[in-house]
């Protein structure tokens, strides 16, 4: 059975891992600290180390995240989600279609899609994403080939208007985060905000504020 991502997403930290930015400490011990500060979701993301060292961090990590009761996702490596048991797989518009990924991966098993403007979002939705990607908000160094950041606007179109669970991404800080939380966000990733900050536990709980003060507004 699926678990239910609007409960999950809402007022969560979406963690996601980016070795080339965690100042040489690596994605496990990384991870460790995400989870200890209460971050419940986790996506590995590793485009360009060997494929050995991403399927044996997967495996550490999808057995350190159930320790935590916390959602495992892997980008992209649908064969690493299927041989780790990881909770979903989240695909970019030029990966696998989703229809493919649905057929490959277990009945309980979600997907994400990265979406970049409405028009994406909307097509999200008639194919049956589990949750959607938002964003770029803000201009990002973290991916290669960047898209246009969309802005906030670009939020207030989704959850006004996409029936689905959403995760804000790109560019957003700690310093910006009530923007798009006040736009209507209700799940973020900060990625390289968490994995350069020298103490991780304490920049998630200074990030972590940004919600509480957003529910009191509410």
């Amino acid at each position: 059975m699926k678990p239910n991502l609007k409960d999950i997403f809402s007022g969560q930290i979406y963690g996601i891992t980016c070795f080339e930015t965690s100042c040489g400490r690596g994605n496990k011990y990384v991870v460790q600290e995400m989870l200890k500060a209460g971050i419940r979701i986790i996506q590995y993301r590793e485009k360009f180390r060997a494929k050995r060292i991403r399927y044996e961090e997967c495996c550490w990590l999808r057995k350190i995240t159930r320790e935590y009761n916390a959602l495992f996702i892997i980008n992209d490596d649908v064969d690493f989600a299927i041989l780790c048991e990881a909770d979903g797989v989240h695909i970019g518009q030029d990966d696998l279609s989703l229809k493919k990924v649905r057929k490959l991966i277990k009945p309980d098993q979600f997907i994400g899609l990265s979406t970049h403007n409405p028009k994406q979002a909307k097509e999200a939705l008639r194919i049956g994403a589990d949750y959607i990607g938002v964003g770029p908000i803000y201009p990002t160094q973290t991916k290669k080939n960047t898209i246009q950041a969309e802005g906030l606007d670009y939020i207030r179109y989704v959850s006004q208007n996409i029936d689905l669970p959403f995760v804000a991404i790109g560019g957003i800080k700690e310093h910006n985060i009530a923007e798009a939380l006040e736009a209507g966000a209700r799940c973020v990733s900060l990625v390289t905000e968490i994995t350069e900050a020298r103490n991780i536990q304490q920049k998630i709980k200074n990030i972590q504020i940004n919600f509480v003060n957003q529910r009191c507004e509410i």
